[in-house]
């Protein structure tokens, strides 16, 4: 699993209206990522498109919940889940994600996907971090 650093103590607080969109192709290059997702996250488009969505992974988050994503998504089916991600400069962020298949209409074949986050509540956040830490500490987890 890629491990992004640095990593901070620094948590970035954002609008509830504040949404957060990229796409990805099958493979989870980014091929589209709105101006919310780009501010927050703290990087330029340029260092966003063509690169791996995991690039804002934190570390905190066990790949079994990425994992999860990946096999929920690949059915076709759309996946919900809170996720830790990390800014460029560190700092992280809390979300609330839709991960939707987008499907050729034609064809029938899942072309790429697309991520819709909003702001995780106060509650969400914390049932997550206990979650995450219970299931690092099991896998002897980095964190």
């Amino acid at each position: 699993m890629r491990i992004n650093e640095p990593v901070t103590n620094n948590e970035v607080t954002y609008s509830d209206d504040d949404l957060l969109i990229s796409k990805t192709d099958t493979k989870g290059i980014i091929t589209y990522c709105n101006e919310v997702f780009m501010r927050i996250a703290g990087f330029e488009e340029s260092e966003l498109l063509g690169k791996n969505h995991n690039m804002v992974r934190h570390p905190d988050m066990p790949p079994e919940a990425f994992q999860d994503l990946w096999d929920t998504v690949r059915e076709g089916k759309e996946w919900h889940g809170i996720v830790k991600n990390r800014c460029k400069n560190g700092d992280y962020y809390w979300v609330d994600a839709t991960v939707t298949p987008d499907v050729d209409s034609s064809t029938g074949r899942i072309t790429g996907y697309m991520s819709a986050r909003r702001r995780a509540t106060s509650q969400q956040i914390s049932d997550a971090t206990a979650l995450y830490k219970d299931m690092n500490a099991k896998r002897g987890g980095r964190r």
